[in-house]
């Protein structure tokens, strides 16, 4: 071969060598693309759980308010002030606020865990279920705002706050009456009244497995309104179950729930019957209660015991006033909530007979 082509040969071989070499680089070198962030529809509920939605967006259920923006919630809120905390739910503090309107409100701004994936379906929950639903006893969500990473939702605001806070609140306690009996058997009969429209007549059912006093409030004549529905489920009807991990709150939460079992309508009887035996005694359930051997019980195992035993009266929160012709309603009072705290959930009432039940003991 003579010198020429060889040259020529060498030259093609060395040009292929440093084009591969060279693509090879680049290759490797090349700096990853960002992602495409698709926007978010302005359908009511995706719009309202976009994680990276890059605007924000509102939206409001009561035709006479106004859509509100994140400035005009921090500003109503002293800029989410602790001072202007007035409670808190499952992922959040609710703040109280003034809106430009002049409409007072109670805002739920959601915490970091918002946005984990329970957080986002929490929030989903909330809109898609409370802003659809109308009850005398169902708290009203008056509508959201979602800008960014930052989530709020609206809701009416109640005077009288939490039966949490009118239970257990130390300063509440020394400043405002002991709540009297019959107003503790009308916040009972308002929650029954809210689980057995949730139960029976929303189409499709909603359970609302997180039944507490912390999400009960209170309007002005002492109404019972059920709040925060982020752990609410519907169930669809061809089920009387949801598939779900545990939810609720330790001493409300159903046997069944604590076994990892599916959750049923009976877990909310449950929960509602513990709810039950706090208002009768202003004890925590999360608390155990001591008994006379020094050994620590459940509330609820507590205060069955006294059911069976007759001592109703141990049961009571002494500062109130019953008087000797109040005995049968404490009777019927205490028959239902140990009906609903029954171990196995086929032995429980439904709410529709809880309701029944309380309308003729009560």
């Amino acid at each position: 071969m003579d010198a020429p082509l060889e040259a020529l040969i060498a030259a093609v071989v060395a040009f292929i060598f440093i084009s591969l070499l060279f693509g090879f680089l680049a290759l490797v070198c090349r700096k990853p693309q960002p992602k495409p962030q698709f926007l978010a529809s302005r359908s009511l509920h995706s719009s309202a759980v976009a994680a990276s939605a890059p605007f924000e967006e509102s939206d409001t259920f009561d035709p006479a308010l106004d859509r509100v923006s994140l400035a005009e919630l921090a500003a109503a809120t002293k800029n989410f002030s602790p001072e202007s905390i007035i409670g808190d739910g499952t992922f959040g503090f609710v703040y109280k606020a003034q809106l430009p309107s002049g409409v007072l409100a109670a805002v739920k701004k959601l915490s970091s865990d918002a946005f984990s994936p329970q957080g986002l379906r929490q929030f989903r929950a909330e809109i898609t279920t409370l802003g659809g639903l109308r009850h005398p006893n169902l708290a009203r969500i008056l509508g959201f705002c979602s800008s960014g990473r930052d989530r709020m939702l609206i809701y009416e605001y109640l005077e009288q706050g939490s039966l949490d806070s009118w239970l257990h609140d130390e300063e509440m306690n020394c400043s405002e009456p002991v709540l009297a009996w019959p107003v503790r058997v009308k916040i009972v009969k308002g929650v029954a009244a809210g689980l057995k429209f949730l139960h029976d007549e929303c189409q499709p059912p909603v359970i609302h497995r997180d039944i507490k006093a912390s999400n009960i409030l209170l309007d002005g004549g002492f109404q019972a309104r059920i709040a925060d529905f982020g752990l609410a489920r519907q169930v669809d009807g061809s089920r009387s179950h949801v598939s779900t991990q545990a939810a609720g709150t330790m001493g409300y939460m159903a046997p069944e729930l604590r076994d990892g079992l599916m959750a049923t309508a009976k877990a909310d009887v449950y929960s509602f019957g513990v709810l039950m035996l706090e208002i009768a005694s202003t004890r925590r359930p999360s608390w155990p209660v001591r008994e006379d051997g020094g050994y620590e019980v459940s509330l609820v195992k507590w205060a069955r015991k006294r059911i069976e035993e007759g001592s109703l009266r141990e049961i009571l929160d002494h500062r109130m006033e019953i008087g000797e012709g109040k005995v049968g309603e404490v009777e019927g009072f205490m028959a239902v909530a140990y009906k609903c705290t029954e171990e196995s959930a086929k032995k429980r009432p439904s709410m529709r007979e809880v309701v029944l039940l309380l309308d003729q003991l009560l």
